[in-house]
């Protein structure tokens, strides 16, 4: 297995990051602009079923939501190491004294002792979970116990996300408001998006898979969440709120097709689960499920773009969650949002910006929704000062900054 370009850059000495995907996750849409905006370079690495079984288990123990058990067969160790031993065999051959190296989440981790010989490491955990003394992450220090050392430094969301006893730096995630999926949108733009893929027409596109009963009416009150297919993300979740809202109001559950997510094996049966709750709902006319394609991402970016501003109110009912980029972009767009009080969600949604609520309980959650749902005036107030505040803290340009300064790369 040899790791693949996504971009490489001839400046001398580079920026290399690396990460476990090129499409379909908030890492790689955060690298396709963050990447050309530093002039670095970007590898993907490869793996097989059983390596991105373990790494999704190492995901889910980082969010304190796995049992440590899982790590305990030495056959997990080995295959982990096998898979991806000789991709940092080969990607150290790429690199020179004087770069630096950017490994992301835990698929990538176990290249640093390798790729440190070489270059300077850093390892940036974009997930964790705030609980003290938590057995999952604890069990994941411990997996990595020779690899952690081996870096310069870990990048975390959160400092609760953190490892102990390595040099630490704390940088949020961030958004381009000029990329396709922020950009400004005219209503001609945001309707045509939505009849190409039959969202609101009996019409059908490569470019998402809709499926729903009829087509949304017109002047009905939506509620959208965009997410992975995760268990994380609790998508079975947000149909149980459905019940406590008005008939008026519809539901859009929009994520990329688990087809195009080779590192997600749970995609699948999350979206499995998800069909059998909708099947059993009395009101699954007034659901609609949104599948789109990386066939052509900057048109499937649009597509979100234009689901996020048509939507009433953005919701992000997650159990855990390490930031919760889609959140940051509808607060960018001025739209309001509703969102587990968990995690990155809860360093973002400030007072005035949005409101958090206790996402196991979807009475609670619907009651947010439907106070911002009745009140108009509410809803332009907090959409104005969350666009305010992410201008202020979660842009790229900050980002850039953050990441020069913490690597002193130039």
């Amino acid at each position: 297995m040899t790791p693949r370009w996504v971009r490489t850059s001839p400046v001398r000495p580079r920026m290399v990051h690396v990460n476990s995907t090129a499409t379909g996750g908030g890492v790689a849409e955060l690298l396709h602009r963050l990447v050309p905006a530093l002039n670095a370079s970007w590898a993907v690495i490869d793996g097989t079923a059983e390596f991105f079984a373990i790494t999704k288990q190492l995901h889910n123990l980082l969010h304190d939501r796995a049992d440590p058990a899982v790590l305990a067969d030495p056959a997990t160790r080995a295959t982990y190491d096998e898979v991806l031993a000789p991709q940092a065999e080969w990607l150290a051959g790429q690199l020179d004294r004087g770069d630096v190296v950017v490994l992301h989440d835990p698929q990538t981790l176990g290249m640093a002792p390798e790729l440190a010989r070489h270059a300077r490491v850093f390892w940036h955990c974009h997930i964790g979970t705030c609980t003290e003394n938590a057995p999952g992450p604890a069990a994941v220090w411990r997996f990595f116990a020779e690899q952690l050392p081996a870096v310069d430094g870990v990048i975390c969301t959160l400092p609760q996300f953190a490892p102990p006893d390595v040099r630490t730096f704390v940088v949020a995630p961030a958004i381009d408001p000029g990329a396709p999926k922020n950009r400004e949108l005219t209503d001609g733009e945001i309707s045509a998006l939505l009849a190409e893929i039959g969202l609101t027409t009996q019409a059908s596109s490569a470019l998402a898979a809709v499926e729903q009963q009829a087509p949304i009416p017109p002047h009905v009150r939506t509620v959208l969440q965009v997410s992975r297919w995760d268990p994380l993300k609790d998508m079975p979740g947000v149909l149980r709120c459905l019940r406590h809202l008005p008939d008026d109001v519809h539901l859009v559950l929009a994520g990329t097709n688990p087809d195009d997510i080779p590192d997600d094996p749970e995609g699948f049966a999350v979206l499995a689960e998800v069909r059998a709750a909708l099947s059993e709902l009395d009101q699954r006319d007034r659901v609609h499920l949104v599948l789109t394609s990386t066939e052509d991402p900057e048109r499937a970016a649009l597509l979100i773009n234009a689901l996020q501003r048509k939507a009433d109110v953005v919701l992000q009912k997650s159990i855990e969650e390490g930031f919760g980029l889609t959140v940051t972009e509808a607060m960018a767009k001025g739209k309001p949002v509703v969102a587990a009080d968990v995690g990155g969600l809860r360093a973002q949604v400030v007072t005035g910006t949005g409101l958090l609520v206790d996402p196991t309980d979807p009475a609670a959650v619907a009651k947010a929704l439907l106070a911002l749902l009745d009140d108009p005036e509410r809803r332009r107030e907090l959409g104005v000062n969350a666009a305010a505040h992410v201008a202020r803290g979660y842009t790229l340009d900050r980002l850039v900054a953050d990441y020069r300064t913490l690597t002193d790369w130039r």
